[in-house]
C-alpha cells in the first residue's frame, strides 16, 4: 500500500477529505460513485470489518506504524496521506491527538424487506434531523440489541461523517434503509401497514393523552415490536400516530414531561430489549 507523504493541502487528492462537503460525497463525486468519510480508528475499524471499500486514507504520520496493522487488509492500490499534526488539525477544523480518515464507497441502500428479515425489534425515525442524533440513535441500537433501523425521507444521512463518528461505526453494523415519501415503500401508511402484516406491533413514542406506560407489562409481551420516534421539534405527526397501533411514554418524575430524541430512544430500546 503506497503512502504520499503530503507536502501540499490543496492536492486535489486531498478533496475527499477537506474540501467537498458531506452532500457532494454523497450526490456524485463520479457518476455512481458516492463517498462517504470515516472519522476515528475505531469507526475505521469498524468500517473494514463490514466490508466497506475504501479509496484512500489520511493519517497523523505520528500513528502511521501504529495504524498500520489495521490497514494491512485494505486493497495494495489504496493510497496513505500522510499528515503532520498541524496539517491534520487543517483538516478536521481542530487540534487532534490521534488522527485517522478514511474515504470509502457508499454501501448500497437495502430495501425494506432485506432489512426487517428475521428482525424481532426495529427502531422507526421521523423527521431527524441532527446527523448527531441521528449518530447516537444508532449506537444505541446497536448498544441494545435493535436489529434495524428505518428512515423517513426527511432524516439527516446516517452515512455524514459526523454521524458516522457519534455512532462509533455503528451506522456501518446495524440493517439500515430510508424510506420513500410516497408509493408502494413510502411512509407512513404503506410501511406501517407492511410492518404490521409482518407481524410487528408499532408503538410510537408520544405524548398522548392516552399513551401507555413503557414499561406496562402489555407492550413487551408482543414478540415483534416496531418503535417509532418523531422529530426534535414537533415530534410524530399526527398522521403517523393514527396508523400506529399505539402510543408509550417514558414515565418522569420532577415536572420533566420529555426527553432529547437520542436519549429518549437509547432509554425505549434498553426497557424493551429483547431478553
Amino acid at each position: 500500500m503506497a503512502s504520499v507523504h503530503v507536502t501540499d493541502l490543496s492536492d486535489e487528492r486531498l478533496d475527499v477529505f477537506m474540501r467537498l462537503t458531506d452532500h457532494q460525497l454523497r450526490s456524485n463525486v463520479e457518476q455512481g460513485q458516492s463517498l462517504m468519510v470515516v472519522e476515528s480508528p475505531f469507526a475505521l475499524e469498524v468500517a473494514l470489518r463490514t466490508g466497506a471499500q475504501p479509496v484512500a486514507f489520511l493519517l497523523d504520520e505520528r500513528h502511521a506504524a501504529q495504524m498500520a496493522p489495521l490497514l494491512e487488509n485494505a486493497p495494495s492500490e489504496v493510497p496513505i496521506f500522510l499528515a503532520t499534526r498541524e496539517q491534520m488539525s487543517q483538516v478536521v477544523g481542530f487540534r487532534v491527538t490521534r488522527g485517522v480518515m478514511g474515504a470509502f464507497r457508499r454501501p448500497e441502500l437495502r430495501s425494506l424487506d432485506e432489512v426487517i428479515a428475521g428482525a424481532r425489534r426495529i427502531a422507526v425515525f421521523e423527521g431527524l434531523v441532527d446527523v448527531t442524533n441521528v449518530g447516537a440513535a444508532f449506537r444505541s441500537a446497536a448498544a441494545f440489541g435493535v436489529d434495524a433501523v428505518l428512515l423517513d425521507a426527511t432524516c439527516a444521512d446516517p452515512l455524514a461523517r459526523r454521524s458516522i463518528r457519534v455512532s462509533m461505526g455503528t451506522v456501518l453494523q446495524v440493517p439500515w434503509t430510508r424510506l420513500s415519501a410516497k408509493g408502494e415503500c413510502g411512509w407512513p401508511q404503506p410501511v406501517i401497514g407492511h410492518l404490521q402484516k409482518e407481524g410487528f406491533y408499532v408503538l410510537a413514542l408520544a405524548l398522548e393523552e392516552d399513551a401507555l406506560p413503557l414499561d406496562d407489562p402489555s407492550i413487551a409481551a408482543h414478540d415483534k415490536i416496531a418503535l417509532v420516534f418523531g422529530s426534535e421539534g414537533w415530534g410524530i405527526s399526527r398522521q403517523t400516530l393514527e396508523a400506529c397501533d399505539d402510543a408509550a411514554i417514558i414515565p418522569m418524575a420532577s415536572g420533566v414531561d420529555s426527553l432529547n430524541v437520542a436519549a429518549a430512544s437509547a432509554v425505549t430500546f434498553w426497557e424493551l430489549r429483547v431478553r
